[in-house]
């Protein structure tokens, strides 16, 4: 399942919905910091979750770049597949 970015993708949206603060309309190109409300503190807490999930680790300049649920899972997708 996460394999792909979609399946990544997925699985991220999956995470945020099992928390009842997050809006239930969000997708693939909802904003992570606008349309979640997560502040840096939030990003870096949900980010490490999803690292530790996938074995991966995401550079703080690349998490700069990062603002919508795919261009995080574009980025996790990009890392897992140059660390096996």
């Amino acid at each position: 399942m996460t394999d792909s970015v979609a399946g990544i993708s997925g699985m991220i949206i999956e995470k945020l919905l099992a928390n009842p603060k997050v809006p239930r309309d969000i997708n693939g190109n909802s904003k992570i910091v606008e349309d979640l409300a997560f502040d840096s503190l939030a990003v870096m807490n949900f980010v490490m979750e999803i690292e530790d999930e996938l074995d991966v680790s995401v550079p703080l300049d690349k998490l700069a770049d990062i603002r919508t649920i795919n261009d995080l899972a574009a980025c996790l997708h990009t890392l897992k597949a140059s660390h096996t």
